[in-house]
């Protein structure tokens, strides 16, 4: 008889069983969109429907996907909703630039993330992981482990793209992260009608003191680094930081797109590993039969193999543990499409000015996709059970020429963390531990993850 405990189901929203009007629409999606869709988006490969803002479809079939992001990416075009929501924080950054500026940007970073340059960072992700683990020495007892998770990105990007140098105090960086997105992350009623750009967003005039706050980090830390080039060219350390300044010309970025790239890695880049090392934490903490053999993997590892770039294929499941949480909780839960022109998918027609919603949040839950969706089973992602997943169903990095360019570099970095926080340390949930999904850009635990960190006898 298997006495292995059933799994454990952290907490989401029930699908739906009825459409909201559309007053309570607007209010989900300003409160929180992850709570807007019904069972049809869990069960059906894609939805048709007009909505508020004009025609919209859900595709969550692998083969539309991969139609969409991949076969026919060309068509697309990043949907406007979508960039009402963002431009107006990350401007011509990575995520929201198209066409020549989007392929300059893509050029200009290419080269920070081959595996040589990543590998290269495994060893600045390690200083910093153990340097943050330290803190929990002196004060182990029940701390938030959503901002601290923050906070450790924070540290782990500072340390390897940009060399330690980012001006600014940490500490308040985590406070205007959250609030930047509590603001700005948020869809305005107005993006949903699709109004004009001009019209003043009361969530964005919220969020201009917190975007000022950001731009005058990354000027001065632009700043510092033209002048350290100024003064010692061959010295200055060769990050991401120098790469973005050395692409700056007319063939290159401009000093502008430079800044919004910045942007896009400092207040993006770090927070969706952020979360998603977070929701790791609390889902092995609600399932200690699958933390325990991963615990003795870490030891295992660390004490054979001191070099951290082979920790991510030497423990597959520790790994497998991440990416389950990153299903569960994808960092960015929804991918935004628009069709330059109509076309048709199989018996799907896709009209002009449809919103193309690809939505790893529902795909990863999607009851024809996978067993028992909505619980916590690493094993589904361990060596032997990778190959029964479509490509098109696992979309936590996206797809398609706009990837995410950062995806390896995560990878490494969430390992080597897990890696360090869990082989000194055990963390569990407490009573205040009442996680619920929100969706401000990312997929963040309202009210935070209380969690009691102890040492590991």
């Amino acid at each position: 008889m298997d006495n292995k405990p059933a799994p454990f189901v952290p907490p989401a929203p029930q699908p739906r069983t009825s459409p909201p009007s559309t007053l309570e629409m607007i209010r989900i999606v300003y409160r929180n969109p992850l709570e807007l869709w019904g069972e049809p988006s869990y069960n059906e490969p894609w939805i048709s429907v007009t909505g508020i803002g004009g025609p919209l479809v859900i595709a969550n079939d692998p083969g539309l996907i991969r139609h969409v992001l991949v076969d026919n990416a060309k068509n697309y075009k990043m949907a406007t909703v979508r960039q009402l929501i963002l431009r107006p924080i990350l401007r011509d950054g990575l995520l929201t630039a198209e066409g020549d500026v989007w392929k300059r940007s893509r050029k200009a970073m290419a080269p920070v993330f081959t595996p040589r340059n990543i590998f290269g960072f495994a060893q600045p992700m390690l200083k910093r992981s153990i340097a943050f683990a330290q803190k929990y020495e002196g004060e182990p007892g029940v701390v938030d482990i959503a901002h601290d998770m923050t906070m450790l990105t924070y540290d782990i990007l500072a340390e390897t793209l940009f060399s330690g140098e980012i001006a600014g105090e940490p500490g308040s960086f985590a406070r205007e992260i959250d609030h930047l997105f509590e603001t700005m992350g948020r869809v305005d009623p107005l993006d949903l009608l699709r109004a004009p750009e001009w019209l003043p967003r009361v969530t964005r005039i919220r969020g201009r003191k917190t975007m000022a706050y950001f731009r005058k980090i990354v000027s001065d830390t632009m700043n510092l680094r033209v002048e350290r080039l100024k003064r010692d060219p061959a010295g200055a350390p060769e990050d991401f930081l120098t790469l973005l300044l050395r692409a700056e010309g007319p063939d290159g970025l401009t000093r502008a797109e430079i800044e919004d790239n910045i942007i896009t890695f400092i207040g993006a880049g770090h927070e969706t590993t952020a979360r998603a090392l977070a929701w790791a934490l609390f889902c092995l903490a609600e399932a200690p039969w699958e933390r325990e053999p991963i615990e003795a993997e870490i030891d295992a590892v660390l004490a054979r193999e001191p070099d951290p770039t082979k920790w991510l294929d030497a423990m597959p499941l520790t790994r497998a543990a991440f990416e389950e949480a990153l299903r569960l909780y994808p960092p960015a839960p929804s991918i935004n499409r628009e069709p330059i022109e109509p076309e048709k998918y199989k018996d799907l027609y896709i009209p002009p000015k449809a919103a193309v919603l690809v939505m790893p949040w529902t795909v990863h839950r999607h009851r024809k996709l996978w067993d028992r969706p909505d619980a916590f089973i690493p094993a589904r992602f361990h060596p032997e059970n990778r190959d029964k997943i479509d490509r098109f169903q696992y979309l936590p990095f996206g797809a398609g020429p706009r990837v995410c360019i950062g995806a390896a570099f995560a990878m490494q970095e969430a390992i080597i963390a897990l890696a360090v926080l869990m082989s000194h340390y055990r963390f569990d949930t407490v009573a205040e531990t009442k996680p619920w999904p929100v969706q401000k850009l990312t997929t963040q635990p309202q009210g935070g993850i209380p969690m009691r960190v102890t040492p590991r006898a």
